[in-house]
């Protein structure tokens, strides 16, 4: 079981956080989150197939979504940390090798 998607999505979105946060520009958070995502996608598509990567990515995307609503809720670093776990556990879950 690889560790390496679940490492890339969790630095996509707390990266990308971080980058929106600290640089106060959120495009530039955007375009952190995105890259992670690409390159997760490309992993979960070689070991687990195009339709599996394309779930696990429209969850990575809607986790980003979810984070906002829940920040509201709970804090913002509280949210992007559930969301990112709930990532990193689908992708070990759901985007191993065939």
């Amino acid at each position: 079981m690889s560790l390496l998607t679940p490492l890339i999505t969790s630095a996509g979105l707390i990266g990308g956080y971080q980058t929106a946060r600290s640089t106060g520009n959120r495009q530039l958070g955007g375009a952190v989150l995105a890259a992670a995502g690409a390159g997760a996608f490309a992993l979960w598509k070689r070991d687990a197939g195009t339709g599996t990567a394309a779930a696990l990515t429209a969850g990575y995307v809607a986790a980003f979504g979810l984070s906002h609503p829940l920040a509201k809720k709970m804090g913002a670093w509280p949210a992007v940390y559930t969301v990112t776990g709930a990532v990193a556990a689908a992708s070990l879950i759901f985007g191993r090798r065939r």
